[in-house]
C-alpha cells in the first residue's frame, strides 16, 4: 500500500479512483465491511481504491476537552487497511484549515481534482466538511456514492466507543469480538524498575507515544509480538501498590522469552483475557505465588 501524508506531492496517473474516507479509528469490524466494499467496487471498476483518513481524532480541533483515547495507533491502521486490499492511503492532518473547509470544496478540490474520485464509499453516518454540511445525501446529489449500513454483533453496532468503553472496563476479550482481533497496544519497550526481575518475573516495560486507549488495571492473558518472535504473555497495568509503585505501568512477563534484552525496540502487546483486577498484597512473598498462578493461568489460555 502506498501512503501520502497530505495531497501536496500526490501526483495521481490514474483517471478514476474508488475513495472512502473515515477516521477508521482502530479498523473495527464496521470499518472494515465499509473498506472492503470499496476495495471491491475499485476492483469492478478497475481502479485503485484510495482510502482517505486524518492524522488525529476531529476532536481534537471541534471538541478539545472531549478528546477520546486512540483505539489504535496511525501506523496500526494503516496496517489494518493494507491488510484489506487498500491501494493508497492519503493521512490528511486534521487542523483548523480542514475543519473549516466547506464540503464543496473538499469534495471538487481534493477528492475530485486531487484524487480522481468518481465512486465514493461511506457509511451511513458520515458527514463531510464544515458543519458536516456533505452527508450522505448531499454527496449522492454530486457523485456517485455508496453508504453502507451499520455493522452490529448481538444487536449492538459496531463503534469505536463501544470499543473504548469495552477496553477500558476491561473486557478485552468482548472487544475482541466487535474488532474481529485481540485488542493491541504499540508502544516502546523502555527500562523500568526492575521489580520483576527481582521477583523472578522480568517484564518488558511498554511506553506509548500518543493518548491511547488502555485497559483498566489488572492482569491480562496475551501475546507479545517483538523483533524476536512473538511469546505468550502475562501483562500488568496499574501502579504496583505490593511494590510502593505511584506511577501506572505497563509491562509483560513473556512466557519462553530467551531474555535479549529488546530497548528501544517497537512491540505489540495483545489483550485476550482478564485475569484478574490489580490486588495490593501483604507481602511480596504473597505477590510472588500470585504471579506463579497468573502465569500458569495465562498459559493454559494461550499455549
Amino acid at each position: 500500500m502506498i501512503v501520502h501524508f497530505g495531497t501536496d506531492l500526490l501526483k495521481p496517473e490514474w483517471v478514476s479512483a474508488t475513495v472512502c474516507i473515515g477516521v477508521f479509528d482502530g479498523v473495527h469490524l464496521g470499518h472494515q465491511e465499509l473498506i472492503r466494499s470499496a476495495v471491491e467496487q475499485a476492483q469492478s471498476r478497475e481502479e485503485p481504491c484510495v482510502l482517505v483518513t486524518f492524522d488525529r481524532h476531529p476532536a481534537w480541533v471541534l471538541a478539545p476537552d472531549r478528546i477520546p483515547p486512540a483505539v489504535a495507533t496511525l501506523s496500526q491502521n494503516l496496517d489494518g487497511f493494507a491488510s484489506l486490499g487498500v491501494a493508497v492511503a492519503v493521512v490528511i492532518p486534521f487542523d483548523q484549515r480542514t475543519a473549516s473547509t466547506s464540503a464543496s470544496e473538499f469534495l471538487d478540490y481534493t477528492l475530485k481534482g486531487q484524487l480522481r474520485a468518481s465512486n465514493l464509499v461511506v457509511g451511513h453516518d458520515f458527514a463531510l466538511g464544515k458543519g458536516r454540511e456533505g452527508t450522505a445525501e448531499w454527496l449522492a446529489a454530486r457523485i456517485r456514492t455508496s453508504v453502507v449500513p451499520p455493522f452490529e454483533i448481538e444487536e449492538h453496532r459496531v463503534s469505536s466507543s463501544t470499543v473504548r468503553k469495552l477496553v477500558a472496563d476491561g473486557e478485552v476479550a468482548r472487544a475482541s469480538r466487535f474488532l474481529g482481533r485481540a485488542f493491541e497496544l504499540r508502544g516502546i519497550v523502555t527500562p523500568g524498575a526492575k521489580v520483576g526481575r527481582q521477583l523472578g518475573f522480568p517484564t518488558v516495560n511498554l511506553s506509548l507515544s500518543a493518548h491511547q486507549l488502555v485497559p483498566s488495571d489488572g492482569v491480562y492473558a496475551g501475546h507479545c509480538r517483538t523483533r524476536l518472535g512473538t511469546y505468550a504473555a502475562a501483562a500488568s497495568i496499574g501502579n504496583r501498590p505490593t511494590v510502593g509503585g505511584s506511577s501506572r505501568t505497563i509491562e509483560a512477563y513473556l512466557i519462553d522469552y530467551p531474555g535479549t534484552e529488546i530497548y528501544g525496540t517497537v512491540v505489540d502487546l495483545s489483550f485476550y483475557e482478564r485475569l484478574r483486577g490489580q490486588v495490593k498484597f501483604p507481602d511480596r512473598n504473597a505477590l510472588i505465588e500470585q504471579m506463579r498462578i497468573d502465569v500458569q493461568q495465562a498459559v493454559e489460555i494461550l499455549v
